[in-house]
């Protein structure tokens, strides 16, 4: 296309004066200025040539500026002509030549960047699912490599739509994925009547549809998802032990079994109007969040009725006048929040405008999570409730410590809201989905994240790290992690009468731990126990029983994640439990370093010259072993290789030893066995144990009831005691106090600042003054302690140099010496 040659016309010189005097204010003055300089230059005394020179330099510049910017303008008048100003009927293509360019772009990117990181994220991903769908021909299933090959997804090839829908812009582009060379690796064990282990290789993948991008909340994200269900095939390779690779129809089903589990995936997570979010924050502080808590409070709902809540699709059009205008009165309901297993249940309501304010606490075991909120009715004289309509409501991290929320808005719209610190409270209103009426109004408050690196972000803005250093630069072994079970609220009763006998069982990695058995439904127990650290990601299982004579029943379960902890640092929550209405456990969770101990289990500090002392009390509350209702107990000690046993105690439930048993102290598992002795018939076991002592400090005697592991009840009463005869002045010195009291001052004025924050919160003056004169006390206390240092220090500066004069006059070598000197 040749674009026709224009002469300079005045208008433009004209206009370009005016640019460059809007944009250089100084100019009017710098031109007379630069005109007397040349007028002296030329009929004064000459200077040199630059002045024109430098004139006609600054002239080009600016004209040259001047141009660009009429360029630009140009460019951006007709972009907006052609894509942003376009009408939602009109549906225009963008050109294809910025797709080709894109694409060219990922195919760059691809293999050294976007490939290592999506191969990293699917790969635990396709794990879980995997190990959750398994196919009836594999009994177990393990991952052992994933990657997603050298071709990258083609996206765009025919162009892309931008249309309107609301308020929100969308653009739709094609997305088409078609590799050949990923290679994702499966051993598979395989079930009745194949038997034997397998390899499954995936080959070739290809995902066909059609992608919608949605940005919210002023470009800080984008929303994607698949307009319908894509189209999905998987290429498989079969295989056993060394034996060569077999098409996959020689193993039925597998392939068409990876397709359904991915397609449904893609259903339920981002086929529309379910949708992902991929956030960019202005600042990525690069951690990687492992958990976090949420209080999610269920404030009420409105225009609910029967007719709209159960009305066909082929219906809704011609009865909407009259459901809007139609007011349930009876109808009865009530909403349960779910949050992967964890449930809980408000109140039952009536009206078609309910109001609940329930409040709960929820846990989040990842960056991200989906509430849903399905609502039931309750109809008298009926034990089932029926189930009439859902909602979700996703969150997720953002890397600047930011939180976003989004659901499912009116007409599949979309509705985003963003928390920029943990503890703002956000407020949304969400429509129920695949009904005509209906909607729920629900305020979230993200309380706390937490990090892999041992921080945690909770209320506002306090980030806290640990004082003594990030827990990623501590080895995983060698560490043991201090649990204790202080209480529990809001416990469901089994019992008719409202009554319930809890305990609770934790189980990390292989060791599993008991509380006593209380009586209430808000029990306190304090119970500590110590597991050794497990590294990879080991969740705490929590497990709650009620107590019963003809079998104990569950009350509920949850799993805490362990990642981060930071030693010094007390990790105290309130664990909601899983697959019950109701029900809260609160933990103390802290992690310490074993003692003279690098990597090894236990300490090994003096065991040369060192012994354990145990002490075998008593029992109580054994199980009956014998037909007549009694047992014959004795314990078998096992402490690493070494075996030593007690007397039997016969024909009862609670014995007595009072035996004591002495062992070299080298760090060695020490373990309890509860045996029922039988003259002819082998005998059984009524319960064991495992004793932590490696923590113990050394001359001191620890007294405890410990449960007993593998049966209903029995708990064993002992007394250990690390017996280290050289160490009793020693032992009195490695105690550090000033340590000790430094640690217990940051601790305190810690917990002072997050008790202020939350006063400032809630608006509490009374408060407010309290804790500011704890705060002064505290800060004088700390510059107390400082001069306490300073002197000690003097002191103790002092003291070498009179040892060291000392030294010298003794020497008669160095007195000599000197005297020489």
């Amino acid at each position: 296309m040749s674009r026709k040659k224009r002469g300079l016309k005045v208008e433009d010189v004209v206009e370009f004066f005016n640019y460059v005097l809007e944009e250089k204010p100084f100019v009017p003055v710098l031109i007379p200025l630069v005109l007397l300089l040349w007028a002296i230059e030329r009929w004064v005394f000459s200077f040199s040539n630059w002045v024109p020179l430098a004139a006609a330099v600054w002239a080009t510049v600016q004209y040259g500026n001047y141009q660009r910017r009429i360029i630009v303008e140009d460019l951006n008048k007709k972009w907006k002509r052609v894509i942003l100003n376009t009408s939602v009927c009109c549906s225009p293509i963008t050109p294809l030549e910025p797709c080709e360019w894109l694409n060219k772009l990922l195919m760059e990117v691809w293999p050294n960047y976007i490939n290592p990181k999506l191969s990293l994220r699917f790969s635990s991903i396709v794990e879980k699912r995997l190990k959750h769908r398994k196919s009836r021909l594999i009994e177990r299933i393990e991952l052992q490599e994933f990657s997603l090959g050298s071709s990258p997804p083609s996206l765009g090839l025919h162009g892309t739509r931008w249309s309107t829908s609301g308020d929100q812009r969308i653009m739709r582009l094609g997305f088409d994925w078609d590799t050949t060379d990923m290679s994702i690796l499966l051993l598979a064990k395989l079930a009745k009547p194949l038997m034997g282990t397998a390899r499954i290789v995936i080959n070739s993948l290809h995902i066909k549809g059609d992608l919608l991008l949605m940005p919210v909340l002023n470009g800080r994200s984008i929303l994607y998802s698949f307009l319908s269900v894509p189209d999905v095939r998987i290429g498989v390779a079969f295989g056993s032990g060394g034996s060569q690779s077999l098409p996959a129809t020689e193993l039925p089903g597998v392939s068409s079994w990876l397709v359904k589990i991915l397609t449904d995936t893609l259903v339920k997570t981002m086929v529309e109007p379910r949708r992902r979010c991929y956030s960019m924050p202005a600042v990525s502080l690069r951690k990687k969040a492992v958990g976090g808590i949420i209080y999610v409070t269920v404030v009420s709902a409105s225009k609910l009725s029967r007719n709209g809540l159960r009305l066909s699709p082929s219906r809704r059009q011609f009865d909407r006048t009259s459901v809007e205008h139609f007011v349930d009165r009876d109808l009865q309901t009530f909403v349960e929040v779910e949050l992967e297993q964890l449930t809980r249940r408000t109140d039952m309501k009536f009206g078609s405008n309910p109001r609940w304010n329930s409040k709960f606490n929820m846990v989040l075991h990842e960056e991200a999570g989906t509430l849903r909120f399905n609502l039931y009715e309750c109809t008298p004289n009926n034990v089932k409730c029926d189930y009439l309509a859902s909602c979700e409501v996703k969150v997720k991290y953002v890397e600047d410590d930011s939180t976003i929320f989004w659901a499912i808005g009116p007409d599949s719209g979309v509705i985003a809201k963003h928390a920029a610190f943990c503890g703002n409270e956000v407020e949304i209103v969400v429509p129920f989905e695949g009904v005509h009426s209906g909607e729920l109004t629900v305020k979230l408050v993200l309380k706390e994240w937490q990090f892999s690196d041992g921080s945690h972000v909770l209320d506002n803005f306090i980030s806290q790290n640990s004082l003594f250093g990030s827990s990623n630069f501590l080895p995983r072994t060698g560490r043991k992690v201090n649990i204790t079970v202080v209480e529990g609220k809001d416990l469901i009763a089994k019992d008719r009468s409202g009554k319930c006998a809890p305990y609770v069982k934790l189980q990390y990695g292989k060791i599993l731990q008991r509380t006593r058995t209380a009586h209430a439904l808000s029990p306190l127990w304090n119970t500590k126990f110590e597991f050794d650290e497990i590294g990879g990601g080991e969740l705490l299982m929590v497990k709650c029983y009620s107590e019963d004579t003809f079998g104990d029943d569950s009350i509920g379960s949850a799993r805490v994640n362990l990642e981060g902890l930071v030693e010094g640092s007390v990790r105290d929550v309130w664990v909601p439990l899983e697959k019950v209405n109701s029900g809260e456990l609160r933990l103390q969770i802290e992690a310490a370093r074993a003692e003279g101990s690098d990597g090894s289990r236990g300490s090994t500090t003096h065991s040369n010259n060192g012994w354990l002392e145990l002490v075998l009390l008593e029992a109580k509350d054994l199980i009956a072993a014998d037909i007549r209702g009694t047992s014959d107990p004795y314990v078998r000690v096992q402490y690493g290789n070494l075996k030593k046993r007690t007397k039997v105690m016969y024909k009862t439930l609670n014995p007595h030893w009072n035996q004591t048993l002495e062992f070299p102290d080298d760090g060695s598992p020490l373990e309890l066995h509860v045996k029922d002795h039988n003259a002819l018939l082998p005998t059984s076991s009524i319960g064991d144990c495992v004793v932590e002592y490696q923590r113990l400090p050394p001359n001191q005697m620890s007294d405890k009831w410990i449960p007993l592991q593998g049966v209903k009840r029995g708990e064993i009463h002992i007394r250990i005691t690390r017996k280290v005869p050289d160490l009793e002045k020693k032992s009195s010195l490695e105690s550090n106090p000033s340590i000790n009291r430094a640690h217990r001052i940051s601790c305190e004025m810690k917990q002072t600042m997050m008790k202020f924050q939350s006063l400032i919160e809630d608006g509490n003056l009374e408060g407010l003054s309290t804790a500011m004169s704890e705060l002064e006390s505290l800060e004088d206390t700390q510059e107390e302690y400082m001069v306490q240092l300073e002197t000690e220090q003097a002191l103790l500066l002092n003291k070498i140099k009179e040892l060291g004069q000392e030294m010298f006059d003794s020497s008669p070598s160095l007195s000599r010496r000197s005297s020489g000197v």
